[in-house]
């Protein structure tokens, strides 16, 4: 596969997104050494909406705020790959496009992030004598007050006290944090994985926020076992829960990274079979059929989560588009991973 022309893989700009193709760069550089890879980097629509509500009730939002210009660049053949969050590409495709693969997935589970009540302690006391911006939590803290407040490592949803404020931008998590937890305050937040916990490092009317697990690790953070965020770009004093996928179930797509190309380009078309994770490709086979079948896009008040188990796919799905949440699950043969989506998604309308 000799060529004296670079393979250009298209990307969004964002810390994530270059972390991502990065990771598909690297593997395409190690698995075809002869070849040469460059990353172009296309500013999308969602980048320049950033501001944007990406779930107020009531408003359209075009489909591919994220992809679509990295999809009129394959189209031009401007670029070879698009590499994708696969939770942000619409599942139809436009004509002439193909998810040509998926490499192996990341964890699909959810991470709740809140301040730590032993830091905000230790630092308020350091600036009893100074000046500061940080106000100590009052002994009798009510819903709306700026103070900062913090919580114990490894709190669950449950221990939340009512009328807690989280932060999220999904609607599908908003729904699943109230069915779990009605309660609960749940606003909107916008911004970046670093700007979010920036505002619930600093912002005391925010009690939380969640954020995807393979997001944070592919920006190099971590939870410890002490239930501590770390990485350099974590604000100090944040502490971290990881949510079982039966308390919040994932978007179709969670922690799956998608490579778009030109259905015609046989060349491209061969590299990608070397990249692809075949029982990643086959759940978010199932999963992106269901979506489809759902008649919804990556803001849709709905989740699925598929595996594999020997020869068989086990899936999962929750819905609240109808109101409470209706749920459903299934098994079938691997081979038949959009029919299962399709049935689950049959189930739930």
């Amino acid at each position: 596969m000799a060529s004296e022309r670079p393979i250009i893989i298209a990307t969004r700009g964002s810390a994530l997104a270059l972390a991502q193709a990065n990771l598909i760069a690297a593997q395409c550089r190690e698995t075809f050494p002869k070849l040469r890879f460059e990353l172009k980097i296309i500013k999308t629509t969602g980048d320049k909406l950033q501001k944007a509500s990406m779930s107020k009730v009531g408003e359209s939002l075009p489909k591919g705020l994220f992809t679509k210009e990295l999809e009129v660049a394959l189209v031009k053949s401007q670029a070879d790959l698009a590499v994708h969050s696969l939770k942000d590409l619409p599942t139809d495709r436009p004509a002439g496009l193909v998810l040509a693969a998926t490499p192996k997935r990341a964890d699909v589970r959810d991470v709740l992030i809140y301040r730590d009540a032993e830091f905000i302690k230790t630092r308020a006391a350091g600036f009893i004598s100074q000046p500061s911006t940080l106000n100590p939590q009052p002994v009798d803290w009510v819903p709306g007050q700026d103070a900062l407040r913090g919580f114990k490592p490894h709190l669950k949803l449950k221990d939340f006290p009512k009328g807690a404020t989280i932060a999220t931008s999904s609607t599908r998590r908003k729904e699943q944090l109230l069915a779990a937890q009605p309660d609960l305050n749940v606003v909107e937040i916008r911004g970046n994985v670093t700007t979010r916990m920036q505002k619930v490092a600093e912002r005391g009317e925010l009690d939380a926020t969640v954020l995807a697990l393979a997001g944070l690790t592919r920006l190099n953070f971590r939870v410890t076992p002490e239930g501590k965020l770390e990485g350099d770009a974590v604000p100090d004093g944040l502490l971290a829960t990881i949510l079982d996928v039966d308390m919040m179930l994932p978007c179709v797509g969670q922690g799956a990274i998608g490579i778009e190309i030109r259905a015609d380009d046989e060349r491209i078309a061969k590299i990608c079979e070397r990249l692809n994770h075949f029982n990643t490709f086959q759940c978010v086979t199932a999963e992106r059929a269901f979506l489809c079948a759902m008649g919804g896009g990556c803001q849709s008040p709905v989740a699925a989560y598929a595996e594999i188990n020997g020869s068989r796919m086990e899936m999962r799905a929750v819905s609240f588009r109808e109101g409470p949440a209706r749920r459903a699950e299934g098994k079938r043969p691997i081979a038949e991973a959009a029919v299962l989506g399709e049935q689950l998604a049959a189930e739930l309308k």
